[in-house]
């Protein structure tokens, strides 16, 4: 669910109060965590929405940063406000994500243009190539496991999006991105002859 987006600005400006939470939470008080997502959490949401414009994808990035947070020791207080610190993570996570989501979709397409193409041929020297080469998509495709396989079938056949994937398959976002992801590198990997 995401955070109550009514209220965008953080709650407690404090910089003192918010250095004392983060403390507590590598503290290991996971009370702390709640309190700074109850503040940024909003925050953290909005920019996220507003880059990916896609709410399933804006609520798993928020939770992706709260997690970081508490995980990781990124955060300096030393060196700037943790409002401005989840800001610049916020930005740089879904700036990363939109260009992986881009990646795949581009990958999609030279596939789809290089099998489109090879599909237009009267030439018989054409034709045994193509036919071996579809014989090695064919075997690609059967190094896949049936879970990659039908995701990327369903992104390319029938146009859907991860988060429609998700709902279908009745799976969690991330799985179908971690899926489609390892689906696709595998894929990039045999058939890298095809799309160059």
């Amino acid at each position: 669910m995401p955070p109550d987006s009514s209220d965008r600005t953080p709650k407690t400006p404090s910089t003192r109060m918010d250095r004392d939470l983060f403390q507590a939470l590598k503290a290991g008080q996971s009370s702390a965590l709640g309190i700074l997502y109850d503040r940024y959490g909003s925050l953290v949401y909005g920019l996220a929405l507003k880059i990916l414009r896609n709410p399933q994808e804006a609520e798993d990035l928020t939770q992706e940063i709260f997690l970081n947070l508490w995980r990781s020791d990124g955060y300096n207080p030393a060196r700037g406000s943790l409002s401005s610190y989840l800001t610049v993570m916020t930005r740089s996570r879904a700036i990363d994500k939109l260009r992986s989501r881009g990646t795949s979709v581009k990958f999609l397409e030279r596939w789809q243009h290089a099998m489109t193409a090879e599909t237009r041929t009267d030439n018989p020297f054409e034709q045994v190539s193509l036919g071996e080469r579809s014989q090695q998509v064919r075997a690609a495709l059967a190094e896949l496991s049936e879970n990659q396989r039908q995701i990327l079938e369903m992104a390319y056949y029938e146009g859907l999006s991860q988060s429609e994937i998700a709902t279908q398959l009745d799976i969690p976002l991330g799985t179908v991105k971690t899926r489609a992801r390892t689906g696709l590198l595998k894929l990039r990997q045999t058939l890298r002859e095809f799309i160059k």
